[in-house]
């Protein structure tokens, strides 16, 4: 028998030894795991998280990082990065990460504005093999480079793959208003197969917008309807958010108007035309001219030139106009000759129509206007006055200055403002109605992008006017895609005689315009991030580097001005020409016209022929005095306008057929007109082509 003291030792020798057996054991069981990885699903981490995985990664999954860090990385916009990472992926792949990869270079394209690129990496890609995360950024890759049928094609294919409610309401949305841009012709020439019913019931719900725009009772009825017709179609379920507000629409009130005009000062004579009309409105007095006339164009006469919305500092009526910060038409406005009216019979034409339109608002007996005059006391007092009176929605102020203060008053009243701010800031009860010659810039934009031109150079005075027109213009001419916009400024009319009498000419040459940035219009859709397209800004063009000009001048300026430019420029090369209604004045004779040959020119319907008996009613109310007579026209319009303020202010896409033009508003209820476009063609004024 041992002795007990070897025995111990023994056992003591032993413990350690079945310890660290134990522990040893423990450990392996217990070892982390490495955190697994798939390309095909989402990835919701950082480049740095997952550049990180990658090296740290020793095995098959290293590949598999690099690629969710590379989606990351074009995700948040790095784009020199992400193309590093893309050289540097082994050649060897498999089947589902070369799919991956794919994608990814796709999305590398669409972000470097490349369709074209990401189109031919598309085109590889087997489709069935995506995952269902994998196939929504497919599609929406498409949606990047794709406009009228397959963009369509796109969203549609795209919804059913999508899990988030919120990302559904987007695709919706994003599906709805790439149909509501296109006009009838783009619409009615799309040709779809016969089993592609979700996008025949898009189209059909189109229909029945278009049909209906103008009463919203008979909209409502008829999105009902389409939602029984089309019960499985996405939309019927989730309408777009536009034709949702449809649902829960309420006519606005008219019982009583409380009516804000300057009745003192500089200012009364413009408000004075502005009520005229309204009242005239208001009263049925405008039915007494819907009998057609008989009229004979008379070539001498022709309307002046754009008065303005608001009012500056102006004596009389027939007083020239001067600039003011006030008005929403800064030019100096040449004053009304006494001519006939009945010129703009010679260029009549019907304003131009896309669906359903609604007319001037018919006569009320029962509605009360009562006119405040804002010359006496403050604005917010005014709207507290209104308010206190039983006002159930105002029309005005009128001066900008007075708009201008309405963004920080507190009121619960519908407000139609007549002149629009420097800053407008969206309010779910105000509206802003001006006549101004940045409402000419933004409609000549979209004339002349529609006649195909793309190189536009913008002529304007070299002042606060002109810069203010050059902005508009830019900032619409790159809503529709065009590139930056060039302009050149001219001085006074002495400088420009100086310069027709050196013999020098006008080169059509410019420098780039320069707008304020805009809000990013990226699209997130399935965790993808589109950046919105980006337009490169030109260098100052040389002769024959433009395709158009847009010229703001008076009458006595572009007598100076297209000669000037025909002294540069050989007929052959010669750009077209667009003008605003400042050139477009009383008294213009033959010579004139001949000279202005081939210029295009714009202005509002009333003083284009649209409706020759009111015409004549309101030209002899205000001694011809046309500047007068286009306020006129304006107040008629207010009166329509109130009379649809919630249609303007709540539905997308309602219009107008005013007489200060074809009225739309954007998603800031600012008024856009769309006026009627005329033409010097042989010493006489013809509809434009």
């Amino acid at each position: 028998m041992l002795p007990s003291k070897v025995i111990h030792n023994k056992a003591g020798r032993c413990v350690p030894l079945l310890l660290a057996a134990l522990i040893f054991a423990g450990c392996s069981g217990q070892s982390p795991q490495a955190p697994t990885v798939n390309v095909q699903g989402a990835a919701p981490g950082s480049s740095d998280s997952y550049l990180q995985q990658m090296q740290q990664s020793s095995n098959d999954n290293k590949v598999d990082w690099q690629l969710l860090a590379i989606r990351a990385l074009l995700n948040e916009g790095k784009i020199p990065q992400a193309n590093d990472q893309l050289a540097s992926l082994p050649q060897q792949l498999s089947d589902v990460q070369h799919q991956e990869l794919l994608l990814l270079q796709a999305q590398l394209k669409v972000a470097q504005q490349d369709a074209g690129g990401a189109a031919q990496y598309l085109q590889q890609i087997d489709l069935d093999s995506l995952s269902k995360e994998q196939q929504a950024r497919y599609y929406q890759l498409q949606i990047a480079g794709s406009q009228g049928l397959p963009l369509l094609r796109a969203y549609i294919a795209q919804e059913p793959l999508l899990t988030s409610p919120a990302d559904k309401q987007k695709n919706i949305d994003a599906t709805w208003q790439a149909l509501s841009q296109m006009t009838p012709a783009q619409a009615n020439s799309l040709v779809i197969n016969a089993d592609e019913n979700t996008l025949q019931g898009w189209l059909d719900l189109l229909n029945v917008y278009k049909a209906n725009a103008s009463d919203p009772t008979m909209l409502k009825a008829g999105i009902s309807d389409w939602q029984t017709r089309y019960p499985n179609n996405p939309a019927a379920k989730m309408l777009p958010t536009a034709l949702s507000q449809v649902q829960n629409f309420q006519q606005s009130s008219t019982n009583k108007i409380a009516l804000l005009l300057p009745l003192n000062g500089q200012a009364q004579v413009f408000a004075k035309a502005i009520q005229k009309g309204f009242d005239d409105a208001r009263n049925g007095a405008l039915a007494q001219s819907a009998a057609p006339v008989q009229v004979q164009p008379q070539a001498d006469a022709a309307p002046a030139e754009a008065a303005p919305a608001a009012a500056p500092n102006a004596v009389s009526p027939s007083a020239p106009v001067s600039a003011d910060a006030n008005a929403a038409n800064s030019a100096s406005a040449t004053p009304a000759a006494n001519s006939a009216p009945t010129a703009a019979a010679a260029i009549a034409q019907p304003a131009a129509q896309n669906g359903s339109v609604a007319q001037t608002a018919p006569p009320s007996s029962s509605a009360q206007v009562q006119v405040y005059d804002t010359s006496s006391q403050p604005v917010d007092q005014i709207l507290a006055q209104a308010q206190k009176d039983g006002a159930t929605l105002v029309v005005g102020p009128l001066l900008k200055s007075n708009v201008e203060k309405l963004a920080a008053v507190q009121t619960p009243l519908n407000i139609l403002a007549l002149n629009e701010p420097e800053a407008v800031q969206n309010h779910p009860n105000l509206c802003y109605f001006a006549l101004s010659p940045e409402d000419e810039a933004r409609d000549a934009a979209h004339h002349m992008w529609d006649q195909g031109k793309r190189s536009p150079l913008l002529l304007v005075p070299r002042s606060s006017l002109g810069d203010r027109v050059s902005k508009a213009f830019a900032a619409e001419w790159q809503k529709l895609g065009g590139a930056t916009v060039l302009q050149q400024q001219f001085g006074s009319q002495s400088e420009l005689k100086q310069g027709i009498n050196s013999g020098a000419g006008l080169r059509l040459t410019g420098t780039p315009v320069v707008t304020q940035p805009q809000q990013s219009q990226d699209v997130t859709i399935a965790g993808l991030t589109i950046p919105a397209p980006q337009t490169d800004t030109p260098s100052a063009t040389g002769d024959g580097g433009v395709d158009s000009l847009y010229i703001v001048a008076t009458q006595d300026e572009m007598a100076l001005i297209k000669p000037m430019i025909s002294m540069r420029v050989s007929s052959r090369n010669m750009a077209q020409i667009y003008a605003s209604s400042r050139s477009y004045q009383a008294g213009s004779g033959p010579d004139y016209r001949l000279e202005m040959e081939g210029v295009q020119f714009s202005d509002i319907p009333l003083l284009s022929g649209a409706n020759p008996a009111l015409m004549q009613q309101a030209a002899k109310n205000f001694n011809n005095d046309y500047s007068q007579v286009r306020l006129y026209a304006m107040g008629v319009d207010a009166w329509t306008l109130a009379n649809h303020f919630n249609e303007v202010r709540q539905l997308p896409g309602f219009r107008l057929q005013g007489e200060t033009g074809d009225l739309s508003a954007n998603q800031e209820c600012v008024i856009n007109r769309k006026l009627v476009w005329s033409q010097y063609q042989r010493g006489q004024i013809v509809p434009a082509s």
